[in-house]
């Protein structure tokens, strides 16, 4: 690879006066251990390896963009949520956050339960051999035909998210002759400190059943008196991406009352409660994610309080990490294009993908951090926007991150932590190709979702 320089963009002095950035205090060419892979590390040559491969070896047997996902990793995080819940809770992986056949097959091995939100993930799931009682299927529009589906398979449970859908699952049961076990999501009037669209807890959004004006209490009793549903317990979950758990302890002491008063109303304690997902990871070296035994320890003491304070006996816990197992195990691999300094501004470092393979940027105002990782260098850091290919100016990767100033073309960069949401939102913009997903393990590389070819793009086009 060209190892030559280019006209250097702002130096680190400039940046300072002009963009009111200060150079960075790290050496660029160390790996912050929490935004990256567990087997991530540098070689004796400084190139960046996962399992103990080498990421030209990985860009030249699948290409760039691609996005790299520790198998490792994956399986570690798993063990790490079911041990720190332990056998008197349940796990459900997320799937929204990236599925495929081999993630199903791991978790089922790890042993992890599921959760879907749509036909296609339950396809997948089945397909792949989960079984369906450790399914959980979410929603908040399910078509008829997929709940027909879930309730046929024999899923564990149906999270109900509204009063029509409470009527619609109970007769879809009842026609098959089942009686569905069911959750009823409510929206406990949390706002979670996170982005506005990601936040799902307070009253104005699409998801779930208010406990304001005792709407949820009204589902409660409608969910009772139906043949075709089993009620197991109450949902909740009030955003992603969390950090503070001060909203989990609202969330549950709001969950946890609710309890009390079917309790009182209707002589039943529901035996169960499942207090979400969105627990945050790190993106940047200014993210502080809590470890898994940590979470479980926090959300246990509060439900247990809770339930105690109430005179309740303590509920079986269910959590859904979905980002928090598969978000830190990927990072994307990109070869570097165009390389165009603005002077006194930053540089603009063009990628081989984009906003097609990473929307969060341009959705979420999403943060990352970059590294070069083909070699290490020595010369001085350059603000930098590492930015796509695709024809639209909010097509940015990483907004504002240091990179090495004789940074040229050809050289691979990677974006770290783009195991969740990055392939699972990927599109087709500009009829750009989907990345593949390989998964990395003991100096082992395999596709398990290969890229996509302008075969796929013409196959779907049937004008």
């Amino acid at each position: 690879m060209s190892r030559s320089a280019h006209p250097a963009g702002p130096r680190h002095a400039d940046v300072m006066t002009e963009g009111h950035y200060t150079a960075p205090a790290e050496d660029l060419n160390a790996l912050d251990e929490k935004v990256w892979a567990r087997t991530v590390t540098r070689d004796e040559h400084g190139a960046l390896t996962v399992g103990g491969i080498g990421v030209a070896r990985l860009a030249e047997e699948f290409g760039t963009p691609a996005y790299f996902l520790d198998e490792s990793d994956f399986r570690a995080r798993c063990h790490a949520w079911s041990d720190a819940f332990g056998p008197g809770a349940d796990v459900f992986y997320a799937g929204k956050a990236f599925l495929s056949r081999a993630v199903v097959r791991w978790l089922q091995e790890e042993g992890l339960n599921l959760d879907v939100c749509s036909g296609g993930e339950l396809t997948t799931a089945l397909d792949a051999g989960m079984p369906a009682a450790r399914i959980a299927f979410h929603g908040n529009n399910k078509t008829v035909d997929e709940i027909e589906r879930a309730v046929s398979a024999g899923v564990g449970r149906i999270v109900l998210d509204s009063f029509q859908e409470i009527v619609r699952v109970a007769h879809i049961a009842q026609r098959l002759g089942r009686r569905q076990p069911v959750q009823i999501r409510v929206t406990v009037g949390v706002e979670a400190h996170t982005h506005e669209f990601i936040a799902t807890a307070h009253e104005d959004q699409k998801f779930g059943i208010a406990l304001a004006d005792g709407q949820a209490a009204e589902a409660v009793r409608r969910a009772l008196t139906l043949d075709g549903l089993e009620l197991i317990g109450i949902h909740s979950h009030i955003g992603s991406q969390i950090f503070d758990m001060a909203g989990f302890e609202v969330s549950a002491r709001r969950v946890v009352q609710l309890l009390a008063e079917v309790r009182d109303e209707h002589g039943i304690e529901l035996p169960e409660i499942d207090l979400g997902g969105g627990l945050g990871i790190a993106y940047t070296s200014d993210d502080d994610p809590r470890e898994p035994h940590e979470i479980a320890k926090a959300l246990g003491d509060i439900v247990t309080r809770e339930c105690e304070a109430n005179g309740l006996a303590t509920p079986r816990i269910s959590v859904e990490p979905g980002r928090a197992i598969v978000g830190p195990t990927a990072f994307t691999l990109y070869e570097v294009g165009t390389i165009k300094p603005l002077e006194g501004l930053r540089t603009y470092v063009s990628v081989d993908g984009g906003m097609s393979d990473n929307i969060r940027t341009a959705l979420y105002d999403a943060e990352y951090s970059v590294a070069l990782v083909s070699r290490t260098s020595d010369a001085e850091p350059m603000l930098v926007r590492v930015v796509g290919k695709h024809c639209e100016s909010g097509d940015i990767v990483v907004k504002d991150a240091f990179l090495p100033s004789d940074l040229a073309p050809g050289d691979l960069i990677a974006v770290p932590a783009t195991g969740a949401y990055c392939r699972a939102m990927a599109s087709n913009y500009n009829h750009s190709l989907r990345p593949p997903v390989v998964a990395v393990r003991d100096g082992q590389a395999r596709v398990i979702v290969r890229r996509e070819t302008e075969e796929d793009l013409l196959r779907l086009d049937v004008g």
